[in-house]
């Protein structure tokens, strides 16, 4: 069972930079992909960005190319999303979200929500304009 706790979330001015956290509890954390995703009120799940295990290979959806940018530090069990320059748009609750069979990558579809099988609750982020 793993467990992904995320932080960082909160409200900022739109222009704004925050970083979010993904914590695993998994210790096999350094051997499967990791994605990040966000839903806002009324809208479905959308993918923003996925890293590989090692860590070698990102991928983003194109509405945050350039202002979003996933990394992980396999020594912390944690993933992180920074994000720069947020528009009000970018509000959300933001999941990280764990594919412990591969799927995603055996299939090379970062993007599809059901390759992930473990979820965390989410962190808000709110953007004022």
């Amino acid at each position: 069972q793993v467990q992904l706790v995320e932080s960082g979330g909160g409200l900022v001015q739109a222009g704004g930079s925050l970083r979010l956290s993904c914590a695993a509890s998994d210790p096999t954390f350094d051997t499967y992909t990791m994605g990040w995703f966000r839903q806002a009120p009324g809208k479905e799940r959308e993918f923003i960005a996925a890293i590989t295990w090692n860590g070698d290979n990102t991928y983003y959806a194109d509405s945050v190319k350039g202002r979003f940018t996933i990394s992980r530090v396999h020594a912390k069990n944690t993933m992180y999303l920074q994000i720069n320059n947020l528009e009000p748009e970018d509000t959300a609750v933001y999941y990280c979200a764990a594919d412990t069979v591969e799927a995603a990558a055996y299939r090379n579809d970062y993007e599809n929500w059901m390759m992930y099988d473990y979820w965390g609750q989410g962190t808000q982020v709110t953007v004022s304009s």
